[in-house]
């Protein structure tokens, strides 16, 4: 790759709390290395349909603590046609771009892997509040999400209390239960209900519930994953099975927004500085991630070709929570 003297950044994909702090680091960083930044809009389809922003330090100087994306994001069904791919190089040599930064999941890197396979180096940034791209430890939304659903949780489960009712709170994770499961340990879950373990509905739940009212509990808390199932459709099933009825909270794209923790602005802040040195560099072609702390490039091919699975040590963590009150609460009532 010859030397770089322009580059576009661009979100895709769902947004994440975190990801204007990845666009401003990309930009100052790029500017620190004499390299000018064009924001490109809408993602992929922006690309497409040439719709771009020049970008100075000035103008991404008070987005760090601003939730969404100041590019704006949207997903491109052209951008999977060989043609709509060949309209985005025409934009990107129409533009001079040398390179492109894309912040974003699986979906955005699979878009990146196609073009830098015309000719488009690419350099992609991990942000998902799913935090479930394999290649990576860590995405940039995770744990503003996270944070949001518990506050979320906290605040229902107060009412919930004073009320001795079982709640029902369903959160994101589409086909992964990263998020359910660490806000279901957060928040002292009476179960969890995650894509990658089969929930057995009597033993996961219907137990749980009865075992937690004989130690001495008025009020449940069930977390479902989006992907484990329908939380209407658990209550549903809980009130047939046990004649109590909960109450169904199903918090979507709320856990989408507000403004990034301080990890997320961190980590955004120390992937998009490393995305530009490595086109600084001359390398390009590959995905930062986050590995046991520090900051590696994997190649987008390799990178797409790992999976990640669901920590199942939390899952015990949060099982022995419940098991050790019951427990204790059966010794002390013998």
């Amino acid at each position: 790759m010859d030397h770089v003297k322009r580059i576009g950044v661009l979100t895709s994909g769902g947004d994440a709390p975190g990801m204007n702090a990845a666009v401003r680091a990309v930009v100052r960083t790029a500017i620190s290395c004499g390299i000018e930044c064009v924001g490109i809009r809408r993602g992929w389809q922006g690309l497409i349909n040439s719709d771009f922003i020049r970008l100075s330090s000035t103008s991404v100087g008070h987005i760090l603590s601003r939730g969404g994306t100041i590019l704006y994001t949207a997903r491109s069904d052209d951008f999977l046609t060989e043609q709509g791919r060949k309209k985005a190089v025409a934009t990107c040599k129409m533009l001079g771009l040398d390179a492109i930064v894309a912040i974003g999941g699986d979906g955005t890197f699979r878009g990146a892997l196609e073009l830098s396979r015309l000719g488009i180096p690419v350099v992609g940034i991990p942000a998902t509040i799913d935090n479930d791209v394999g290649c990576t430890n860590y995405t940039i939304g995770f744990d503003s999400a996270c944070n949001t659903a518990i506050e979320c949780i906290d605040k229902l489960r107060d009412t919930m209390q004073s009320h001795e009712r079982c709640s029902v709170v369903e959160v994101m994770g589409r086909n992964a239960g990263f998020l359910a499961l660490y806000v279901g340990i957060a928040v002292g879950a009476t179960a969890v209900l995650v894509p990658e373990y089969e929930t057995d509905f009597q033993r996961d739940v219907v137990q749980r519930i009865q075992d937690s009212r004989l130690a001495g509990n008025t009020h449940f808390m069930i977390v479902v994953a989006e992907g484990a199932g329908s939380a209407v459709e658990f209550g549903k099933m809980i009130h047939e099975a046990i004649g109590i009825e909960p109450r169904v909270t199903v918090l979507g794209h709320l856990q989408r927004g507000g403004s990034p923790t301080g990890r997320d602005r961190e980590t955004a802040t120390r992937m998009g500085y490393y995305a530009v040195k490595a086109l600084a560099e001359g390398r390009g072609n590959s995905i930062i991630a986050t590995q046991e702390g520090g900051i590696v490039e994997i190649p987008i091919e390799e990178a797409l070709s790992r999976t990640k699975k669901l920590q199942m040590d939390r899952y015990r963590i949060m099982e022995t929570m419940q098991i050790g009150g019951i427990r204790e609460f059966r010794e002390n009532t013998q």
